[in-house]
């Protein structure tokens, strides 16, 4: 019965032991073995209490006995009923006393059981709201619990601090790291794991590798799931020398560190392929084959991967026929590596019948395949084959994201197609994709194409009014349209806006500019504008030069206009390392 009572009160305050005068402010490791002490102490007194109540009880009749015994007959009769009196009532008490206590322990069982059941239901709240990105509500809970002092187990602080990182609040994840070194639960690996793959996530490698460096002293020893975490963020900033030192270090204990990782095996080859070190990839792909690793699609993405990057597709096609040899289907990372790379190549018909095959093999295109070939349809010129995979991304109710629109309302405006243009853009809203600064960009820029200077000017303001700020580009667009219908006055004014907003002019914002003031005869300005350029150290290819160049010889001034190409001449010679 004892056993019973106490292990069903693991998380609440134990209502039962009635002579606790505190609450308990938080809930410690030692919880269980403080209600075993208070609960034995319950015991001890009560019966303190009843062998003091029978000691006093016989004390009492001994003295009316005694009185009975002393006095007359009269007196005596008074003396036995004050005894029998006496002992009733001592009676009764204990009655009551025994009665009380039953009940205060079935109502503790009763208690318990729902403290446990509400303890239960609570951490899991937390977790699922957690995993559910909800983590404001988590937190509030999670206080609440604190609040009562209930302490959630380590699984459930974990996937706070988990929450904590995904959102990028590393410092309030550190705090509750820190608080359950100080109060409890104690953290495990899975909790420095996190925060360290959290650290790493926002480039924070140092901040990573002290949280590796204290682990030891929290008592807690890394794992293959830290080196694989620390591997990776190191060789992503290219230390491939101290990640191989870090992984030696960690796995000198270990009884497996003969045996490879396949996941920091695949990180080093990825980190091979990166710096150009082909044979040593090569080569750490040989010894984990040697040493009969089973690698996985992962490790032939990266090998695939590799190959496309240097531009050896003879080789990456020949890894993807040896994974259906190997009884391993490539997914649809691995078609999107072969599809980017053909793509880059220019070779548009092989890659879209990449996707034919993608999509024969039972592996549905995704938005990145959809926005590698359509990126490259465009580049390419080819329109209408653009226009078709966009349909048929909406006919498999898959809305393209913003930047799919962009590249064909973009094509449509370097053809001079303005209505075709629009006509994406008002698909692009009935789909519910709202257009952003570079959509509007490719619209000014068809705008311009087609000579619709005040359209262009009325783009810009509608998108101010829907709270899209113009960039450089959009500055660039309208200044150029200026300068070409010789509003020179406007460009300025744009120039100056452009300067107001925040906006540092580039050398196609001057470039623009000299060749607005070319056209108006203003070579003076045009001279002090260049040597503005030479001076800001923007001056990096020859188109102002071949503006002013070719303005002086319209003049009949080649002295001048050599003398330009001279000082382009230095300034290069001047930048070169």
């Amino acid at each position: 019965m004892a056993e019973t009572l106490i292990f069903s009160v693991p998380t609440g305050e134990p209502s039962f032991l009635i002579f606790l005068n505190r609450t308990f402010l938080s809930i410690k490791r030692r919880l269980l073995a403080r209600i075993l002490r208070y609960q034995n102490d319950a015991v001890a007194h009560s019966r303190i209490f009843r062998e003091v109540d029978d000691s006093a009880t016989e004390k009492k009749c001994e003295l009316n006995a005694g009185d009975c015994l002393s006095n007359d007959g009269g007196n005596g009769r008074h003396a036995v009923f004050n005894a029998l009196d006496t002992m009733l009532k001592d009676s009764l008490e204990r009655l009551k006393m025994m009665r009380e206590n039953l009940c205060l322990v079935k109502t503790g069982l009763t208690i318990g059981y729902a403290c446990e059941s509400k303890y239960a239901e609570d951490t899991a709240t937390i977790r699922r709201l957690c995993l559910d990105g909800k983590l404001g509500a988590a937190v509030w809970l999670w206080g609440k619990m604190a609040q009562k002092g209930v302490v959630s187990d380590v699984f459930t602080h974990n996937h706070i601090v988990n929450g904590l990182c995904k959102i990028g609040l590393l410092d309030k994840a550190d705090l509750v790291v820190r608080e359950m070194l100080e109060f409890g639960p104690r953290p495990n690996c899975a909790t420095y794991n996190t925060l360290i793959k959290g650290y790493c996530a926002v480039n924070g490698v140092d901040r990573a590798l002290y949280l590796f460096s204290t682990m030891t002293y929290a008592g807690i020893l890394p794992n293959r799931v830290t080196c694989r975490i620390l591997v990776h963020a190191l060789c992503e900033k290219g230390l491939l020398m101290e990640a191989k030192r870090m992984l030696e270090e960690v796995l000198k204990d270990d009884d497996e560190k003969d045996i490879p990782d396949l996941v920091i095996s695949t990180v080093f080859m990825d980190s091979y392929f990166k710096d150009g070190a082909i044979i040593q990839a090569l080569n750490l792909w040989n010894q984990m084959l040697q040493n009969c690793t089973k690698v996985d699609v992962v490790a032939y993405n990266v090998l695939i991967n590799g190959f496309c990057k240097s531009q050896q597709m003879n080789l990456a096609y020949g890894y993807a026929c040896e994974m259906f040899k190997k009884g391993l289907l490539p997914d649809a990372f691995t078609y999107n590596i072969i599809i980017g790379a053909l793509c880059k190549e220019g070779k548009i018909s092989e890659a879209c019948y990449t996707v034919g095959v993608m999509s024969n093999m039972g592996i549905m295109p995704d938005q990145i395949t959809y926005q590698i070939v359509i990126r490259g349809l465009c580049f390419a010129g080819e329109i209408v084959r653009a226009k078709h995979l966009l349909w048929c991304m909406l006919n498999n109710l898959m809305v393209p994201k913003p930047l799919i629109w962009n590249l064909i309302i973009d094509l449509y405006g370097r053809y001079n197609d303005l209505s075709n243009a629009f006509f994406t853009r008002d698909q692009m809203l009935s789909f519910g994709v709202c257009p952003n600064v570079f959509t509007y960009n490719a619209l000014i820029l068809a705008q311009v194409k087609s000579g619709n200077f005040h359209g262009a000017c009325s783009l810009k303001e509608e998108m101010i009014s829907k709270c899209l700020f113009p960039d450089v580009v959009t500055y660039n667009l309208l200044i150029g349209a200026a300068c070409n219908i010789g509003r020179l006055d406007f460009a300025l004014l744009l120039h100056d806006q452009m300067v107001q907003r925040g906006y540092e002019p580039d050398l196609i914002t001057y470039t623009e500019l000299v060749r607005g003031f070319c056209i108006r005869g203003k070579m003076k300005e045009a001279e002090e504008l260049y040597a503005k350029i030479l001076k800001s150290g923007l001056l990096n290819d020859h188109v102002p030069v071949q503006i002013l160049f070719n303005k002086y010889c319209k003049l009949k001034e080649p002295v001048i206009a050599f003398n330009f190409y001279q000082d382009w001449l230095e300034s290069k010679k001047g930048s070169l390392p």
